[in-house]
Parts: structure tokens; sequence; C-alpha cells
């Protein structure tokens, strides 16, 4: 079954998209929550329409993206954290804390989801950790862990 995608299903396709789906999927999931509609032959201008929203959409986060990549790699980022005597800490810092510490400390709004980190980090000292902030952006964040006093 032919579907046009309102939403950019994952594994599937982007909004605007034309796709071949079971009918199953279509009809049990696709369309119940509005991800589809059925694809007839007038909606090839709809589809077009809905693509160029999409890409001037995806422009826009790409260079906001890139914005912030550039802000954030050229900034030190300091986290404080309780620690014991050999620089092990007490706890970890997650991607959630670097999310809140980038915002508070360069006013960039970075989603936890967006930061890749291993493991938790657990020690003092200076970490690089990896921020993908697009699909076709991503660069790297300097952590700085420090014992709180």
């Amino acid at each position: 079954m032919k579907v046009l995608l309102r939403d950019d299903v994952h594994g599937l396709g982007k909004r605007g998209d034309i796709v071949e789906v079971a009918g199953g999927f279509a009809r049990n999931f696709l369309f119940p929550t509005g991800r589809a509609l059925k694809a007839t032959d007038n909606m090839t201008a709809q589809a077009a329409s809905m693509r160029r929203s999409r890409d001037l959409r995806d422009a826009k986060d790409r260079e906001s993206a890139q914005t912030v990549a550039g802000a954030l790699g050229a900034k030190t980022i300091t986290v404080t954290a309780r620690a014991g005597a050999e620089g092990r800490l007490f706890g970890s810092v997650t991607a959630q804390d670097l999310a809140e510490a980038v915002e508070a400390q360069t006013g960039a709004v970075v989603d936890r989801r967006h930061i890749h980190l291993d493991e938790p980090i657990k020690a003092l000292g200076t970490h690089t950790v990896a921020v993908r902030l697009h699909d076709e952006v991503s660069g790297e964040l300097t952590v700085e862990v420090v014992a709180a006093s």
C-alpha cells in the first residue's frame, strides 16, 4: 500500500515521502496515529510541498546546529562534583548534567539525547564528549570535571 508520510518515521522515511508499506502497518499504526495518509494520484503536489517545507526547516536546523557546534568547540565546560581523595567521583556526571552545564555556561540549549557518552564520567579531569546536534552536524565538547570544595 502506498502512503504519504505526514511525519518522519524512523526506518521508513521522512515527511512528504511516498513509500510502500504493508497494509496492516498502515491501518494499525500509521493511519491511527496520523503519521500517514493513503497516497493517491492527486497527492504529488501535496507531497512536493511537504518536502519543500521539510528541506527549508532542515536547512534552518542545520545552520543553527553549526552555530551551536562552533560555540561548544571553542569553550571548555566546567562541572563540579563531589570526589574522593583518589579523584573518583561519588556518583557520576551524566548527559543530563552536561546539558544543564552547557546551558548555564554558554546559553546554548543542547538536548541530553544529543550528548553521546559511552559511559558516565566517573573521574576528575578533562574529558572529550561527542555531541551530535543534527544528522550532518557533530562536534566535540571539552568537559573539565573538578572537585567540589
